[in-house]
C-alpha cells in the first residue's frame, strides 16, 4: 500500500484513477492503476474494490490543486442507453495502439445522481481527470454508465468527441426479457426511470408486464441521448446502431475509429474486429458469447414474447404522439 500520491503526480498521468467520489463529503478515492489493468478491467465502478488495490481516500481540495495547470480535455466518450454492446465496443477500441478504454468509473456514476448546485463544484475538473493517459500520443476512451447521459452535455468539452450507441426498441426489449439479470436490473431502476422521464413530459399510465417496462426503460435512455444531442450542438457526435455496426465490425469499428482519430489501419482493423474479444462476453472474458448467441437469444425472446412485445411497442407509438422527443428517438431507431 502506497502513501497518498502528491498532485503532480495526480496530474501526471493516469495513474491514479478517480474511481469514486463522495460530492457531499468532498472526497475522492483514487485507486492506483497500470495499463494493462484498465484492459482487463470490464468496469471501475464498486466491482473493481472486490479485488486487492491500492485506494487512497484525497480531499477534493487536492485534487483541484492537482488540475490547476493546463492539462488536456480531449477524452473520448462513449454514452448508450445499456445492453448494446457498449463494453464490447469500448474493449475493442482499447486494443488499438493509443487507446487507453476506461469503462464506466463510479465518480461519473456518483456526479450523476446529486443536484446540478451539487455538481457545480466537481464537473469543471472531471474531463481532465478523465483524459489523462500514460503517454502523450495516447487517447482515453471512457464509456460510461447508461444514466450518467443525463450530464453528458457537462462531461464533453466543446470542440470533442462522443460515441451514442442504442438499438432499435424491439431489439431492447427482446434483449432485456431473454435475460434473469437484466430483468432484474430493470425493476430495480424503474422508479429512477420513471422520474427521469417525467422530466422529459414522458408518462406511461401503466407498465402491465415487463415488456412494457423494457420499453418504458428504452425510451428513458434513448429520450436521455437525443435530449443531450440537442444541448452538444457545439460538440461532434456519431450515432451507432450496436446490431448494424455487428453485421459489419471491421468497417463499424473503421468508423467510429477515424470518428475518434484514433490512428489504425484496416489490417489492424479486421484483426481486432475478428479476434478473440468478439467469441467472449465481454463484460466477464471467462464465457463465451457471439453475435450468433445474441441473435440466437433475442429471436428466441421474441418468439416466447411477441404478443406482449407488440403491444409494448404500441404504446411507446402512443406516447410519441405527445412527445416529439420519443418520436425523434422512434425515427432514429426506425425499423428495417
Amino acid at each position: 500500500m502506497s502513501s497518498a500520491p502528491l498532485p503532480e503526480e495526480i496530474a501526471r498521468d493516469a495513474t491514479w484513477l478517480a474511481q469514486a467520489l463522495d460530492p457531499v463529503g468532498g472526497r475522492v478515492c483514487l485507486v492506483a492503476m497500470s495499463r494493462e489493468s484498465y484492459r482487463a478491467a470490464s468496469f471501475l465502478d464498486d466491482r473493481l474494490m472486490q479485488q486487492a488495490v491500492d485506494a487512497q481516500i484525497i480531499a477534493w481540495p487536492d485534487i483541484e490543486a492537482a488540475m490547476v495547470a493546463d492539462l488536456r480535455t480531449d477524452a473520448r466518450w462513449i454514452f448508450h442507453i445499456g445492453h448494446v454492446g457498449s463494453t464490447l465496443i469500448s474493449r475493442l477500441l482499447g486494443e488499438i495502439e493509443g487507446v487507453l478504454g476506461v469503462r464506466e468509473p463510479r465518480a461519473l456514476r456518483d456526479l450523476a445522481l446529486v443536484p446540478p448546485e451539487v455538481r457545480g463544484r466537481y464537473i469543471g475538473i472531471i474531463p481532465k481527470l478523465m483524459s489523462r493517459t500514460f503517454a502523450e500520443n495516447e487517447f482515453a476512451c471512457v464509456k460510461t454508465t447508461s444514466f450518467v447521459t443525463e450530464i453528458a452535455p457537462a462531461l464533453v468539452p466543446t470542440g470533442e468527441r462522443a460515441l451514442f450507441m442504442y438499438a432499435k426498441a424491439r431489439t431492447y426489449i427482446a434483449s432485456i426479457l431473454a435475460g434473469e439479470n437484466s430483468l432484474l436490473e430493470l425493476k430495480s431502476h424503474e422508479e429512477y426511470r420513471r422520474q427521469r422521464l417525467g422530466t422529459r413530459g414522458i408518462e406511461f399510465s401503466s407498465l402491465r408486464n415487463d415488456a412494457d417496462r423494457a420499453a418504458a426503460a428504452w425510451a428513458c435512455e434513448m429520450t436521455a441521448l437525443e435530449e443531450s444531442a440537442e444541448r452538444m450542438d457545439d460538440r461532434a457526435i456519431q450515432w451507432a446502431d450496436f446490431d448494424e455496426m455487428l453485421s459489419d465490425m471491421p468497417a463499424g469499428l473503421k468508423r467510429t475509429s477515424e470518428f475518434f482519430g484514433f490512428a489504425a489501419d484496416d489490417t489492424r482493423l479486421i484483426e481486432i474486429a475478428k479476434g478473440p474479444l468478439m467469441r467472449r462476453y465481454s463484460k466477464a472474458l471467462e464465457y463465451e458469447y457471439t453475435p450468433a448467441l445474441r441473435y440466437e437469444v433475442i429471436a428466441d425472446a421474441e418468439r416466447r414474447h411477441g404478443r406482449e412485445m407488440g403491444s409494448a411497442l404500441a404504446m411507446l407509438d402512443a406516447a410519441s404522439e405527445k412527445s416529439p422527443l420519443l418520436a425523434r428517438a422512434l425515427s432514429r431507431a426506425r425499423e428495417g
